[in-house]
């Protein structure tokens, strides 16, 4: 009997894929993405595809699929998968639902830290011999600072209770957890209206997938309404915060830094708004891959890919 073919087009931790190579016949290139030609003749006649955020499972590529009964999603946004269409064709569509949330909330935390307090970019004045102590004085410690969250989901709350564990009060905006849900008392995280978040926190975070509804979410209009010398980290999705807002309100100082993970386009264009910008950290798309979460990530769509193609 012929084994059932899985597709990988991006990277994936190397035992776990050779987990899946002992029942399947697997064929892996981190770099097939980039090969539009061979990766609409390889996911053919594959009974199950595994990417990550950069391919796109829609259109030519989801119709090419003609026997996949499971796409696998290394991460856990799905904006590159046409869900609806795959779940039409009765193909599974399988997150890795909370394997990188500890990445990202570190992501989230760590950022903060560095652009709250302002000294670690100092490195070549200080090689040089220069010494601005004076200049780097004015650091700011993230205990008793409060950090909002825009979206309450998993990774919300892991980074609460990482924040909450730093001293910093925590209040979170999502309207899909009602105002009474007894996540809010479970947690010790306030309940607030999106205006009243944005006016009060000194560290902003998005953790919302991108969505008609939370497209421009953060708008030029809500970054003029954040607090003097705020923070404002992105590690869902490019599109939902405006860009070249933030990177306006960083070099008129009205931001106190920024830390995007995300971006419109992936990657950067030249001419991007984050040229020359200072106290910006930008990261390419990585917030939540770190060696652990990748085999966690890796080990678990492995796990229910197998599963779902053995049933």
């Amino acid at each position: 009997m012929n084994m059932k073919k899985i597709v990988i087009t991006e990277f994936m931790d190397e035992s776990a894929v050779a987990s899946l190579r002992a029942s399947f016949n697997v064929v892996y290139d981190p770099k097939l993405v980039d090969d539009a030609a061979r990766l609409m003749g390889e996911v053919a006649d594959a009974d199950a595809v595994i990417v990550r955020n950069r391919t796109q499972v829609r259109g030519e590529l989801l119709a090419a699929c003609a026997k996949a009964t499971v796409i696998g999603r290394l991460g856990v946004g799905l904006d590159n998968i046409d869900v609806p269409a795959c779940e039409a064709r009765g193909m599974k569509v399988i997150p890795a639902t909370g394997a990188n949330a500890l990445a990202v909330a570190e992501y989230v935390i760590g950022t903060a830290m560095v652009l709250l307090r302002g000294v670690y970019l100092s490195t070549d004045l200080v090689a040089s011999g220069q010494w601005p102590r004076a200049a780097l004085s004015n650091g700011r410690e993230i205990s008793g600072t409060c950090l909002g969250l825009i979206g309450f989901g998993g990774i919300g709350r892991l980074t609460a209770r990482l924040a909450q564990g730093l001293g910093m009060t925590v209040i979170a905006h999502d309207p899909m957890l009602a105002s009474d849900s007894p996540v809010w008392s479970e947690t010790g995280v306030r309940c607030a209206a999106l205006d009243q978040l944005i006016a009060s926190a000194d560290v902003i975070s998005l953790h919302v997938p991108l969505t008609p509804g939370t497209a421009n979410m953060l708008s030029a209009e809500r970054i003029g309404q954040m607090k003097p010398g705020a923070v404002v980290i992105n590690t869902s999705r490019g599109g939902i915060a405006d860009e070249a807002a933030v990177a306006a309100a960083l070099r008129e100082g009205r931001l106190g830094g920024a830390a995007f993970d995300v971006f419109e386009p992936e990657p950067l264009a030249a001419g991007n708004p984050w040229e020359g910008c200072k106290n910006a950290i930008l990261t390419p798309h990585v917030a939540g891959v770190t060696a652990e979460s990748n085999v966690r990530v890796s080990t678990l769509i492995a796990a229910e890919v197998a599963r779902i193609l053995k049933a």
